[in-house]
């Protein structure tokens, strides 16, 4: 998918924006629960969000934010309203250099500006709080039970936010691509001197497997940025068509082989010919289709390969009396068209 299709699905009508805060995590966990249930491969991995923030996820003020700092009895030191600079600066009374709030989390800020002021205040004590977040939302789309966008008040890992769309769909795909639309900070890893084409670059993409963010390994596991944009595909499909007890199709979350493929679809049906099972493959790109003769009693007696089905393979069980290919393959992909509403075209 590219970058362009994934912004235009930014301005569609998606939920409400939604914003992750912290006294919020445990009312959207209850909300979560209570919902359908994500599927079977998240299983226990997934970790119900605490109101409790570790220091790493503490919120990093950014450029935009809107700043109150006060300073305990000294009123002349105070700022209301201070918006941090693009460059992620702010100025404070009597201190003549500009101070970084970028990156940093209120309680670092606050240390900072302490330490600027002793020069003027004696022990000073100051506070600050972020009045308004300017950061961009974060969106997570495609085959997820909750689509959404979020306005992020701390820092997210991608695990974390999945859990707030209640998880992938059952026919999810084994990738998650994650799309950075927005600019680069001066908190984010910027790239390599030696690559000057990627400094200049504002579209960054990142795929992780969707397993190891569901086991919240680290490497598949980041904090998401503002503007990012979390895509899961769904999954590529198999048809098992014929003299099988269930024509269906077949998601692919993971590896599937032909005999596999059969027993899901309920296994052959009586009179079948199993030493004369087809695969149908298309050849990417083009319209030109192969036929893979595969021999189901010899896989069973472990005399054959057990072939690994790619995306729109169709595998045709055959019975002795000749083949129901289209009636079965019509049944497979949609199986549920008599439940679906009649609307009348004017």
């Amino acid at each position: 998918m590219s970058f362009k299709v994934l912004r235009t699905i930014l301005t569609t009508n998606l939920t409400v924006a939604l914003v992750l805060t912290i006294n919020s995590a445990a009312v959207i966990a209850q909300q979560s629960a209570s919902a359908s249930a994500p599927p079977a491969q998240f299983g226990n991995t997934i970790p119900t969000p605490s109101p409790r923030v570790a220091s790493d996820d503490r919120y990093r003020i950014g450029a935009g934010d809107v700043l109150d700092i006060k300073v305990l009895n000294k009123p002349q030191f105070n700022r209301e309203g201070v918006r941090v600079s693009p460059r992620g600066m702010i100025r404070m009374p009597l201190i003549k250099d500009e101070i970084k709030a970028a990156c940093r989390t209120e309680e670092e800020l606050e240390v900072e500006i302490t330490t600027q002021l002793k020069e003027y205040v004696r022990e000073p004590q100051v506070t600050v709080q972020i009045q308004q977040y300017q950061s961009e939302p974060v969106a997570v789309l495609g085959s997820v039970r909750a689509p959404s966008r979020f306005l992020l008040q701390r820092r997210v890992r991608l695990l974390e936010l999945l859990t707030f769309v209640n998880g992938p769909t059952d026919n999810a795909g084994r990738t998650i691509q994650v799309v950075h639309t927005g600019p680069l900070t001066a908190c984010d890893f910027l790239p390599s001197a030696s690559d000057p084409a990627a400094e200049n670059s504002t579209d960054q993409v990142d795929y992780y497997n969707l397993k190891d963010t569901a086991r919240g390994e680290e490497k598949s596991n980041p904090y998401v940025r503002p503007g990012d944009v979390i895509w899961i595909a769904a999954a590529d499909q198999v048809y098992v068509i014929g003299n099988v007890v269930h024509p269906t199709s077949i998601a692919l979350t993971e590896p599937m082989t032909v005999s596999r493929a059969i027993a899901i679809a309920g296994g052959p049906a009586l009179d079948t010919k199993k030493n004369e099972i087809h695969i149908i493959r298309q050849t990417p790109g083009t319209t030109e289709k192969k036929e893979i003769l595969v021999d189901l009693e010899a896989i069973n007696r472990h005399k054959a390969e057990d072939i690994v089905l790619i995306g729109n393979d169709i595998v045709d069980v055959p019975a002795s009396g000749g083949k129901r290919l289209f009636r079965s393959l019509v049944g497979a992909v949609i199986p549920n068209i008599g439940t679906l509403p009649v609307r009348v075209i004017p």
